[in-house]
């Protein structure tokens, strides 16, 4: 299968439905394509207010539509959204992807109350600063940037992809089976300043 972007609506639909059948249903679906910082409002062009948004919010809605309806019919499913610090607070210069980030929590509660009767349970996770290839690009792995970012974390450090990992497989296991709807904040205190 030739599966180009989660933000075209006939690659998701092929997608979810060829996970279906490969793995016999669909118990987890992880929303984590993001991409982009964007720009200031005013400068801003359509064409990267809609790439960002596309893939980062569109995207997950999508995901969601075409698998979710697997899940009904197998009775059961988790659902965790990549969300972001950044869709729980503003940043300058960063509009499209703050909008997206905001808008996955949004979508991430509507889709718990929607679904919380149905034995399918929608969370979102927040991370920090994450040491990512997103980072990399961001700071162009320079150690002065990198060592902003750290001096901005209360614990003095950058926050590593398997403690992101962590708090996935928390809210995909059963020992969060009566969490639904929540924004799990994984930013080493960062939103707490």
């Amino acid at each position: 299968m030739l599966f180009r972007s989660v933000a075209s609506e006939a690659d998701t639909a092929r997608m979810a439905e060829e996970a279906a059948t490969r793995c016999g249903g669909i118990d987890v679906l992880v929303n984590n394509a993001g991409v982009g910082v964007g720009g200031a409002i005013s400068e801003m062009t359509h064409e990267e207010w809609n790439r960002i948004i596309g893939i980062n919010l569109k995207g997950a809605w999508l995901c969601m539509k075409y698998e979710i309806p697997l899940m009904l019919k197998q009775g059961k499913g988790t659902i965790v959204n990549c969300a972001s610090i950044a869709g729980k607070v503003g940043f300058p210069g960063m509009a499209p992807y703050v909008a997206s980030k905001h808008g996955i929590i949004g979508l991430t509660e509507t889709a718990a109350l929607e679904h919380a009767g149905q034995n399918i349970r929608v969370n979102a996770i927040c991370p920090g600063v994450i040491q990512t290839p997103m980072i990399d690009r961001f700071t162009h792995s320079d150690e002065k940037a990198l060592s902003q970012l750290r001096n901005q974390e209360p614990m003095g450090r950058i926050g590593r992809p398997e403690e992101i990992a962590e708090g996935v497989l928390w809210l995909c296991s059963d020992k969060a089976s009566f969490v639904t709807g929540h924004s799990l904040v994984i930013d080493g205190g960062w939103t707490s300043q």
